[in-house]
C-alpha cells in the first residue's frame, strides 16, 4: 500500500471540505453551540436557579440520593445549586460532547462518495492509480481526523468555558474529572470512527450528499438515549462505564471500516451497490 497514495486522497477531499458551505458551516456551528454557548450559559445562568421553587430543588435533592455512591461522593462538598451546576456540566453533557466527533466525521464522510457523485467528480478520481484500499483509507482518515481534532479542541475549550462561567458558583475549578479524562482520548476517536464508517457505507450507495448525512445521522440516537437515561436517573456514566463503552465503540468501528474496505469496488461506486463480497 501507498501511503503517498493514501494521504493525496486524503488532502484532497479536505480542500473539497473547505470549499463547500454545506459540508463546512455544521462544523463550525455545532461545536460553537456545544462547547462555547451551552457551558457559557449554563454557568452564567447558575446563580438565577436559587430563585427556583422549592419543590424543583427538592427533586434535585430526590435526584442526587438515587445517585450512585461514586457520584454522590464527588457531589457531596456541593450545594444544591452547585450540584446541579455539576450534574449538568460533567454528567449529562458527557454524551452529547461526543456528538461533535460523530457529526464532524459523519458530514465529511458523506461528501466523501455520495458528494462526488452529485459534484460529477467521482469518475475523475476513480481513474487514478491509487488502489481500492487506498481509495478507502484516504476518505477514511479526511473524516477521522479532524473529528479527532475537533474532540481535542473542543475538549480544552469547553474546560475553560465551563469552568470560567461557572466560577462564581462553584468558586474553584471542578472540570474535568476523571471519567472525561477517559472519555475524550478513548471513546471519542471510536464514536469518530463508528460515524465515519456508517456514512461511508452508506455514501457508497446513494447518489447525494443529503441522503449520505441523513442517513449516516442515525448513529446520533445511541448517544440520545444515553443523555435520556441519565436525565431520568436510568444510568449514571462512571470512569468504568466509559472505559467499556470506548472498546465497544473501537470493536464496532473496526468491524464497520472492514466492511467498508471489502465493499469499495471502482466497477460498483458509480451504480451504488457495493459489493459484500
Amino acid at each position: 500500500m501507498n501511503l503517498n497514495s493514501v494521504l493525496a486522497v486524503a488532502k484532497r477531499d479536505l480542500r473539497n471540505v473547505k470549499r463547500s458551505r454545506g459540508v463546512l458551516l455544521p462544523l463550525i456551528i455545532v461545536p460553537l453551540i456545544f462547547v462555547i454557548i451551552l457551558p457559557v450559559g449554563l454557568g452564567l445562568g447558575a446563580p438565577f436557579l436559587s430563585n427556583l421553587p422549592a419543590s424543583n430543588l427538592e427533586q434535585t435533592a430526590r435526584l442526587v440520593e438515587q445517585m450512585p455512591p461514586a457520584v454522590q461522593e464527588q457531589l457531596a462538598p456541593y450545594d444544591t445549586v452547585q450540584k446541579m451546576l455539576y450534574v449538568v456540566l460533567v454528567f449529562l453533557f458527557a454524551p452529547m460532547f461526543l456528538i461533535l466527533p460523530l457529526m464532524v466525521s459523519s458530514v465529511i464522510a458523506a461528501d466523501s462518495f455520495a458528494g462526488e457523485k452529485e459534484r460529477k467528480t467521482l469518475e475523475a478520481l476513480l481513474y487514478t492509480p491509487t488502489t481500492d484500499a487506498e481509495l478507502f483509507l484516504g476518505k477514511v482518515l479526511a473524516a477521522w481526523i479532524p473529528a479527532v481534532l475537533v474532540a481535542f479542541a473542543g475538549f480544552i475549550v469547553y474546560a475553560v468555558c465551563a469552568n470560567v462561567a461557572a466560577w462564581p458558583t462553584m468558586g474553584h475549578i471542578f472540570f474535568p474529572n476523571a471519567m472525561w479524562l477517559v472519555l475524550i482520548p478513548w471513546v471519542a476517536p471510536a464514536a469518530a470512527g463508528v460515524g465515519l464508517a456508517t456514512t461511508v457505507l452508506v455514501s457508497m450507495r446513494v447518489n447525494t450528499f443529503q441522503e449520505a448525512s441523513q442517513l449516516g445521522g442515525i448513529v446520533v440516537l445511541p448517544l440520545v438515549a444515553v443523555v435520556i437515561g441519565q436525565a431520568t436517573g436510568v444510568m449514571y456514566l462512571s470512569t468504568g462505564l466509559v472505559a467499556v463503552m470506548g472498546g465497544f465503540l473501537w470493536l464496532i468501528a473496526l468491524l464497520l471500516l472492514r466492511r467498508g474496505m471489502r465493499a469499495i469496488r471502482r466497477t460498483t461506486l458509480l451504480t451504488g451497490r457495493g459489493s459484500d463480497s
